[in-house]
């Protein structure tokens, strides 16, 4: 609801000394106040509760959760801007974060304010018509962590509920905010500290209660969702998604049951299982859904060396929120292998199906199926592939279990596998839109080679994947262009028929979030920075403007007083992002992060984009023999790849190191092996690499510093 500038100001003023004088006895240190702008003026703001998420459609201007709405749709009803005025869409303002890396938040509108997250879990509160600057909260989080970061050191966004903003942070805190104020209300460890655990993904609130996982089953933790009351931070409930060392006794009969599934000490690996993303619920069946992730190590050759469904990875766990008991579970990829996670987006819906009405949830997860489950039992309705693979055959319905193609495994023998471990669709959501019955799925793939490492240790704090790293190096880029790859697409997906309607080509190997509407618009941004709008009943190109940064967030609509906007998140990185070293607009342009909303008539235009000089550095190229020089290029495959780029291109998030300074070159094994710049997030490397090693590693750097960066 309007309501005249002053009003509001009066009022969010009153929340805040409201706010204030409750946190006045507060330890000044663990509850520091937040950085503020003075004199801002906001809208009211109304406290967040389930009946207004649950009833979004009485107030469609605001987006007051992860997915909008508890079933996750990620759809608007919201219509003033349509497939027939979209082309007069204009930039209403932009936000710049002083930040390079991975941007994978969406944001949250309540009453005129925006909520949006930012790399390394920084929280920033601003005035939704104007971009002012509210608040800003930084959590601090310790630069050393993010050498636990497999995927960069994103976050995907905050919660609300009553008065309080919700953020987890990369090193495992969660905390809850004066929404008016971004004071600290409480702040709580969410992890064993042993145990190198992140957590990446937004929080959700349901029936007062913060439910939160974590990420880190590449570097051996088990994985486990917990509640946390909303007011307090108190801990309510924890459930654990793979069983622990039986020896020690197993928290409940579904953990007693799951171990049944597994061979081997699988607990000294941690197990994996991790939640690190995709949480919906429904409110009439009062289910909890989790989207579980991959094992640790990858290779259950490893894991679980007499093999095994390895109960849940890869599964959909429906829960109780009240207790996180368990209901029912669905298993997506049993003894999953390729780290084929069930983490991605899950969407509620209400189906026809064969002349029923059907209360579904479906996801399209990393193994290449499209899943719709009956959402009250579990049970399997149909799943098709929405790309080609080549790992199974079909999922067999009776069962629920998908026919595997004989050796897809890699016991014995390397294999070239489709999709690969990043999947056929990752993080990014979906959105499924009731106007069309469409399912748009953010579609990526390529194909990857397995190995079974025959000589795996475990390594703490490291990546484990119990690959043979060494044989996949080997492996000719010919052969496995052979087999089968994608480029990133949009497929508008009929979940009911299960078939590809239509499909719009978006980007390179990486992929962006979606949004639909009831303005018969698609919108999503791609790598090069493009933000686009298609028709969403055909996938026609409709509008684009350019970020000038890469966009892999989901976008989100909104509206106040009467004016409807359209916002995105820019900034690239994460993951994929990383490896295949691509920076988006262009190679020497930086990943900014930056916010930017839409409006019909909006005139706004972005500065010139910032451009990297980099400086060649007066080194010599590298006298090493061809040995030592293939020995460092499966060392840096294997251990250096994940962040500075395959083939030693780095992606504007992290040092390319291509660029590196003699005065790096001649501290070079000080920073792999003794952890010199661990304060900046480097991992050490002493106890996996030699000096030897490093060497190795630092030649084959130079010698493709030489090559590639002419």
């Amino acid at each position: 609801m309007s309501q005249h500038p002053s009003f509001r100001a009066l009022a969010f003023l009153l929340l805040a000394l409201t706010a204030g004088l409750a946190a006045c006895d507060r330890n000044s240190e663990q509850f520091r106040k937040a950085e503020s702008v003075a004199d801002s003026d906001v809208s009211s703001f109304h406290l967040v509760t389930a009946e207004r998420i649950i009833n979004a459609d009485n107030e469609p201007g605001n987006w007051l959760a992860h997915g909008r709405t508890y079933d996750e749709q990620r759809y608007s009803p919201l219509a003033k801007i349509n497939a027939d005025n979209v082309a007069d869409l204009g930039l209403a303002w932009y936000f710049d974060i002083d930040t390079n890396r991975s941007m994978e938040a969406t944001p949250l509108i309540a009453d005129g304010v925006m909520y949006v997250t930012a790399a390394w879990s920084v929280v920033y509160a601003l005035d939704a018509v104007t971009g002012d600057l509210l608040w800003k909260y930084d959590p601090n989080t310790p630069r050393s962590w993010g050498a636990y970061a497999c995927c960069d050191v994103p976050n995907r966004g905050a919660a609300l509920w009553n008065d309080k903003v919700y953020v987890a942070t990369f090193d495992g805190y969660l905390v809850a905010l004066d929404a008016a104020t971004g004071d600290v209300a409480w702040k709580t460890d969410t992890i064993d500290r042993t145990p190198p655990y992140t957590i990446t993904g937004a929080p959700r609130v349901i029936k007062g209660k913060v439910i939160i996982g974590n990420g880190g089953a590449e570097y051996g933790v088990r994985g486990y969702v917990t509640a946390y009351d909303a007011e307090t931070g108190k801990q309510v409930w924890r459930t654990h998604t793979v069983p622990g060392n039986p020896a020690d006794g197993f928290e409940s009969d579904a953990m007693q049951k799951a171990a049944e599934t597994w061979t081997g000490e699988w607990w000294k690996f941690g197990g994996g299982g991790t939640a690190w993303d995709s949480f919906a619920y429904d409110p009439e069946l009062d289910l909890l859904y989790v989207g579980v992730g991959n094992g640790s190590p990858w290779n259950r050759e490893i894991r679980s060396p007499g093999g095994g469904d390895n109960l849940y990875l890869a599964s959909i766990l429906a829960l109780d929120p009240d207790d996180g008991e368990y209901v029912w579970h669905y298993q997506t990829t049993p003894g999953e292998t390729w780290d084929y996670t069930a983490t991605q987006h899950m969407i509620l819906a209400d189906l026809e199906i064969d002349g029923l009405s059907r209360k579904v949830l479906m996801q399209a997860p990393k193994n290449g199926f499209f899943y719709v489950v009956d959402r009250e039992t579990g049970e399997l309705i149909s799943a098709e592939p929405y790309i080609a693979l080549n790992w199974a055959t079909h999922v067999d319905v009776e069962s629920g279990r998908p026919v595997e193609v004989p050796g897809a495994r890699y016991e014995k023998a390397k294999t070239i596998v489709f999709p690969g471990a990043w999947g056929g669709h990752n993080w990014h959501p979906m959105s499924f839109s009731p106007q069309t019955g469409l399912v748009y799925i953010p579609v990526i793939g390529a194909s990857e080679v397995f190995a079974n490492q025959q000589d795996f240790t475990f390594f703490e704090t490291h990546l484990n994947t119990a690959i043979d790293w060494e044989t996949v190096a080997n492996v000719p880029a010919e052969e496995i262009a052979k087999h089968p790859a994608v480029s990133a697409r949009v497929s508008a997906w009929d979940p009911v028929n299960q078939r590809e309607v239509f499909r719009v080509d978006s980007g390179n190997g990486w992929n962006a979030g979606l949004l639909s509407t009831g303005g018969n618009l698609l919108f999503q941004g791609e790598a090069s920075g493009e933000f686009a709008a298609y028709r969403a009943d055909d996938g026609e190109h409709l509008w684009s403007s350019q970020a000038g940064t890469g966009i892999q967030a989901a976008p989100v609509t909104f509206e106040v007083d009467n004016q409807q906007y359209v916002a995105v998140v820019g900034g690239w990185g994460g993951s994929l992002g990383l490896f295949t070293g691509d920076p988006g607009p262009d190679p020497e342009q930086q990943a900014i992060g930056r916010v930017l909303t839409y409006k019909l008539g909006g005139g706004k235009s972005l500065p010139p984009a910032s451009v990297i000089e980099p400086l060649v550095p007066d080194i010599a190229d590298t006298t090493a023999s061809p040995e030592v020089l293939e020995r460092g290029r499966v060392l840096y495959l294997d251990r250096c790849s994940w962040c500075h780029g395959y083939d030693v291109i780095g992606n504007g998030s992290f040092p390319d190191l291509r660029y590196s300074s003699a005065a790096t070159h001649g501290i070079w094994n000080e920073i792999v092996l003794k952890g010199v710049y661990l304060e900046k997030g480097m991992p050490v490397f002493g106890k996996i690499l030699s000096e030897d090693d490093a060497q190795a590693i630092r030649a084959y750097v130079i010698r493709q510093g030489f090559t590639t960066r002419e």
